[in-house]
C-alpha cells in the first residue's frame, strides 16, 4: 500500500504542522498554491512530489509544477488541478478534464475548506484537502492522508490544527 500526505494552499508556509506528517508517507500530493519555490524545493528534498501550480503561483512554481495531474497509482487513476470546484458545482475547465481523464479520485484545492465527497455522477471520490498554510480566512488548518492499494482508496484521515 502506497500512503499519501495530500495538501494544498500552503501560500508560502512550511512548518511542523505539515513537516511533522511527512515521514509516513511514500509521497508528497501538493493541490496548489505552493507559494514559492522554497516550499516545492523543500518537499523535493523529503519525498517524491506531485503538485499542480495555483492561482497565487509565480512563474519559478509554474514552471516547476503543471496546471493539472492526470496520473495512475496502484491502480487508482487521479486527476489534480487547483480549482475545479465541486460535485455539482465543478468548474468548465475540471468537467473537460473529467471526462478526459477519467479519474476514481479527483483533488482540487483553492476553497480553503476542507471536502470529502463521493461523485456518484462521474463515479469518483472528490478530495479538497482544504488549506495548510496560514494565509486566508480558514480557521483551521487542515491536510488528508489516506493509501492506495490495488484499486482501493484506504484509510482516509482527516489532519487539523487550529491557526
Amino acid at each position: 500500500m502506497k500512503k499519501i500526505l495530500l495538501l494544498s494552499d500552503t501560500h508560502g508556509t512550511l512548518d511542523d504542522f505539515a513537516l511533522s506528517y511527512l515521514d509516513d508517507a511514500d509521497e508528497i500530493w501538493h493541490a496548489g498554491d505552493v507559494g514559492n519555490m522554497k516550499v516545492v524545493e523543500t518537499l523535493e528534498k523529503i519525498k517524491p512530489v506531485f503538485g499542480v501550480f495555483g492561482n497565487i503561483d509565480d512563474a519559478g512554481v509554474r514552471s516547476a509544477w503543471p496546471e493539472y495531474q492526470c496520473f495512475e497509482r496502484e491502480g487508482v487513476k487521479v486527476l489534480i488541478l487547483h480549482i475545479g470546484g465541486y460535485p455539482g458545482r465543478y468548474t468548465r475547465r475540471a468537467k473537460s478534464l473529467i471526462r478526459e481523464c477519467g479519474p476514481d479520485l479527483f483533488i482540487a484545492g483553492h476553497s480553503h475548506i476542507l471536502k470529502v465527497m463521493y461523485d456518484e455522477k462521474n463515479s469518483l471520490l472528490y478530495i479538497n484537502p482544504g488549506a495548510a498554510g496560514k494565509s486566508g480566512f480558514h480557521q483551521v488548518r487542515t491536510m488528508v492522508r489516506f493509501g492506495l492499494d490495488k484499486g482501493e482508496i484506504k484509510d482516509l484521515e482527516i489532519i487539523e490544527r487550529k491557526r
